[in-house]
């Protein structure tokens, strides 16, 4: 079982920045490939980045790239998602997801999720 808590989330104005945090439980946190999805009311959680467990490859959707980066920290049990350049359609509950693969992009690869963090961006 793999606990994740979010931290970071907020709200701000369009333009700024934000750091999302996700500490995970797992003692095999290395062997995890981990991400970040994001949901809005009435719609289907959406795919925003992963970085596979040996973190050299990142993926990301189109509506982010170039503005959010995806990292983690294994000694910290910790991934990572810097936001920058966040615009009012970016507002939305993000969640940290973890899952036993090589990696993912699309919610039903994923095995963990953490309870989410809200992300408001105001125009």
């Amino acid at each position: 079982q793999v606990s994740l808590v979010e931290t970071g989330g907020g709200l701000v104005q369009a333009g700024d920045s934000l750091r999302l945090s996700c500490a995970a439980s797992a003692r095999t946190f290395d062997t995890y490939s981990m991400g970040w999805f994001r949901q809005t009311p009435g719609k289907e959680r959406e795919f925003v980045a992963a970085i596979p467990w040996y973190g050299s490859n990142t993926f990301y959707s189109d509506s982010v790239k170039g503005r959010f980066t995806i990292s983690r920290v294994n000694a910290r049990n910790t991934v990572y998602l810097q936001m920058n350049s966040l615009k009012p359609e970016d507002t939305a509950i993000y969640y940290c997801a973890a899952a036993f693969r090589k990696s993912f992009t699309i919610a039903t690869m994923v095995d963990y999720w953490g309870q989410g963090t809200q992300v408001t961006v105001s125009s």
